[in-house]
């Protein structure tokens, strides 16, 4: 892995986009740490086809969690959910993001590009304007610094990505579903809405609804490369 700020202004995921296209060695990490958010992003360069890449986001999430677990208070608790969602002490406070070229699931792709955006200072100085959002600084992290807490989520994802080249998706399964927000919760997907039933072997969403269960692919969170 090595780190590069970005340009003055420039969103880290869209540059980090931007330079997978120019072809850019895997491992680049493009940051922002600003004051009130912390934002990132990961180039990877999968071997395998993009319907089994998709892992990098949940395994990118679960890094998130194992770094923030090492640097908060033990009070602290982060929790994920499929669609990149990510929850502190219940709370959204940040967001993951995922973008790859070919977007075809069977098509080993070029770039794989995992982002993530952490709020660190609350919009507001109430918190019951947004009772569902909250802030890292807000919830007894003051003592985290961001350049710690960059560098420990790609150590740690680094960690992960090793365990699951060796041994396969069983071990991050384990890790994901106890952090996963959704647990005997409600989720909705586009104008799905029903019961969370859990993952699939690639971790595809298993939602039921009107007495049917769907199968959501983690493709489906693909954005468009900028």
């Amino acid at each position: 892995m090595s780190g590069q700020p970005a340009a003055l202004g420039a969103d880290p995921f869209v540059e980090a986009c931007a330079r997978a296209q120019d072809g850019c060695e895997a491992g680049l990490v493009v940051f922002d740490l600003d004051a009130s958010i912390l934002r990132a992003a990961i180039v990877f360069a999968p071997e395998v086809p993009l319907s089994k890449a998709m892992v990098m986001l949940p395994l990118c999430a679960v890094g998130l969690q194992n770094a923030l677990g090492a640097l908060a208070p033990p009070e602290v608790g982060l929790h994920v959910e499929w669609d990149g969602g990510l929850r502190l002490n219940g709370a959204s406070f940040g967001q993951l993001r995922v973008a790859a070229n070919p977007s075809d699931p069977v098509a080993v792709p070029d770039w794989l590009v995992v982002g993530v955006e952490i709020v660190i200072l609350p919009e507001s100085d109430n918190p019951g304007d947004q009772p569902d959002h909250t802030a890292l600084y807000a919830e007894g992290c003051t003592d985290v610094e961001l350049v710690t807490l960059l560098e420990a989520w790609v150590r740690h994802t680094l960690v992960w990505i090793n365990r699951w080249s060796e041994e396969g998706t069983a071990p991050l399964h384990r890790e994901w579903s106890g952090l996963v927000w959704y647990a005997d919760k409600q989720v909705a997907h586009g104008k799905l809405s029903g019961a969370y039933l859990g993952v699939d072997e690639d971790f595809g969403l298993l939602l039921k609804a009107e007495n049917e269960t769907h199968l959501i692919p983690l493709t489906d969170l693909l954005e468009t490369a900028p």
